[in-house]
C-alpha cells in the first residue's frame, strides 16, 4: 500500500514555464493542465490527434450513452478517438480477451478483485510509472489510492485509476405514494419491516427487486448481503470476510455470522407479498428494470434499494423530490452504527502507448466525469469534481454523515468468488435451486487456496 502524506501539489518548473500563448494552442481547458503527464500534455497540444484507444467495460444501454457523452469533449480537444464497447458479459469477455492475447487498451473493472488477478500475473501497466503521484495524492483520498495498489509479480503496483463510485446504502421510494398513504421514512430496521408489513396490509407491495444481469446475474443479491453484514457484525469481521489478512483468518460463508445475514435478507425477500412478483421473479427481473414499479400509476412497489447509478434507468421526465427520493437503509444492530456501502470503477491499462497514457491521465480528473455528474447517476472520487445534481448531492451527504464506509465486498473478493461463486450461489438460493447451507458451502469451495 502507498502511505504517502497528501501535501500541496508541487507544480513542476516545466509546467510553470508554459506561456499563455502555448496553452491557447491547446483545445484542453486550462484547469486540465495541473499535474499532467507528458503524454496528456502532448495530447492537449494536438500531437496525438488521429490515434485510437480501445476500451471495454460493463457500461451498456443508458450508462454507455452517458460514458460516451462524458468523453466527447476530450476527444474533441485532443483528436484521440476512444472507442468504447460495453458488454453485459464483461467479466467473461475480459478474461477471454486477455488470455487470447488481444486485450483492449483500457478496461473498466467494477471488481478490484478481478483486476488484481491480472495484476498478479503482470498483465496490467503500473500507472505510477508515468503519472504524477503528487497529483494523484492531491486529487484522491488515500483510501482510493490504497484500493488501486495491488501486488504484481515484482512487488506492489498502482494498477489503475478510480474513475467514478457508487453509493449503495440508500433506498429509493415513491414520494407521492408515501404521502398519499401517510407513510413515514423508517429510521430503524424494525420500523422498515413494520412499514413493509403495513404496505402489504394496505394492499400494496413494498419492494421491487431484480438481480438479473446477464453473466453477472446475482450481484444485487451480494450487495444486500454486504449491507446486512455491515449492520450485524463488526468492521473487522467484514474485512475478514472480504479481504482476510491471512487465509487462516478468513471468515467463512458458512460461519453463523454470515448465515444470520442471509436469514435477515430472506425475511425481506421471501416473505409473502413483500416483493413484486414474489420470490420467483427476483432472479429473472433485470436490475435495470426493477425500479420501474416505483413510477407506475398506481405504483407496483413503494421501495427499491440500489446504488445511485440506478437513476440512469428511471423513466424520462420523473423528478427527484417529486416522483422519487431516497432515505438511508436503516441500521439493524445499533452498536454497529450507520455504515455505508460503496463501489466503484477502476480503469486499468493493458497496452502501453502514449495515447493510452494520456487517456488514463484524463480519467484521473473530475473533468472526465463532469457530464455524467450533471446528468446524475454517479458520484466522483476526484477531489476536483463539481456536483450540480441535487440527487447526487443528497446521496453524497448521506455518505458523509455515515459512521463508517466499506467497499463492496464481492468486488474485493478474489474474482472466482466475487465475480463467480458468490453471484451464482446467491442466485441459486434465491431461485430455490439449492438451500442456503448448500449455497454458502459452494461459495466457500470456490475461494482460491492460499488467499
Amino acid at each position: 500500500m502507498l502511505r504517502k502524506k497528501v501535501g500541496a501539489l508541487l507544480v513542476g518548473t516545466a509546467l510553470l514555464a508554459l506561456s499563455s500563448s502555448a496553452m491557447a494552442q491547446s483545445g484542453c481547458p486550462e484547469g486540465l493542465w495541473t499535474g499532467m503527464s507528458a503524454e496528456l500534455e502532448a495530447a492537449c497540444r494536438g500531437e496525438l490527434a488521429g490515434t485510437v484507444v480501445t476500451m471495454t467495460g460493463p457500461f451498456v444501454d443508458a450508462d454507455e450513452v452517458l460514458f460516451n457523452q462524458s468523453i466527447a469533449d476530450f476527444e474533441a480537444w485532443t483528436g484521440i478517438d476512444i472507442q468504447y464497447a460495453g458488454s453485459k458479459e464483461f467479466e467473461v469477455a475480459i478474461i477471454a480477451a486477455v488470455e487470447g492475447g488481444a486485450p483492449p487498451d483500457i478496461a473498466d473493472f467494477p471488481q478490484p478483485g478481478l483486476l488484481e488477478s491480472f495484476a498478479r500475473r503482470g498483465q496490467v501497466v503500473d500507472v505510477s510509472t508515468f503519472m504524477d503521484m503528487d497529483w494523484l495524492m492531491q486529487n484522491y483520498a488515500q483510501s482510493w489510492l490504497d484500493y488501486a495498489t495491488m501486488e504484481g509479480p515484482n512487488g506492489s503496483i498502482m494498477a489503475g485509476v478510480w474513475a467514478r463510485y457508487n453509493a449503495k446504502s440508500q433506498v429509493y421510494y415513491a414520494v407521492k405514494a408515501f404521502e398519499e398513504n401517510g407513510y413515514e421514512i423508517p429510521t430503524t430496521w424494525d420500523e422498515l419491516m413494520a412499514l413493509s408489513q403495513q404496505i402489504v396490509d394496505d394492499g400494496g407491495t413494498p419492494w421491487c427487486v431484480g438481480i438479473e444481469s446477464g453473466a453477472a446475474t446475482g450481484w444485487p443479491a451480494t450487495d444486500w448481503m454486504e449491507e446486512i453484514m455491515l449492520r450485524t457484525t463488526s468492521l473487522e469481521n467484514y474485512d475478514r470476510w472480504t479481504v482476510p489478512a491471512t487465509p487462516e483468518d478468513r471468515l467463512l460463508f458458512t460461519d453463523p455470522i454470515v448465515r444470520r445475514a442471509a436469514e435477515i435478507l430472506a425475511e425481506v425477500w421471501f416473505t409473502d407479498n413483500f416483493v413484486r412478483g414474489g420470490r420467483q421473479a427476483i432472479a429473472v427481473t433485470s436490475f435495470g428494470d426493477a425500479p420501474a414499479g416505483l413510477f407506475t400509476d398506481p405504483v407496483e412497489c413503494f421501495m427499491h434499494k440500489q446504488g445511485n447509478f440506478i437513476s440512469s434507468f428511471f423513466p424520462a421526465g420523473v423528478e427527484f423530490g417529486v416522483d422519487w427520493d431516497v432515505f438511508y437503509l436503516p441500521p439493524i444492530d445499533e452498536e454497529f452504527g450507520r455504515p455505508y456501502l460503496v463501489a466503484g470503477d477502476i480503469y486499468a491499462m493493458f497496452n502501453d502507448r502514449p495515447e493510452v497514457r494520456a487517456v488514463m491521465d484524463f480519467f484521473s480528473r473530475g473533468e472526465s466525469l463532469s457530464g455524467w455528474l450533471q446528468a446524475g447517476g454517479t458520484l466522483s472520487p476526484h477531489n476536483d469534481a463539481v456536483y450540480s445534481n441535487p440527487a447526487e448531492e443528497k446521496i453524497a451527504s448521506l455518505v458523509a454523515s455515515s459512521t463508517s464506509v466499506r467497499f463492496d465486498g464481492s468486488d474485493l473478493m478474489p474474482g472466482a468468488v466475487g465475480a463467480g461463486s458468490f453471484w451464482k450461489g446467491m442466485t441459486d438460493w434465491v431461485s430455490g435451486t439449492v438451500d442456503l447451507d448448500t449455497a454458502l458451502a459452494e461459495i466457500d469451495a470456490a475461494w482460491p487456496v492460499g488467499q
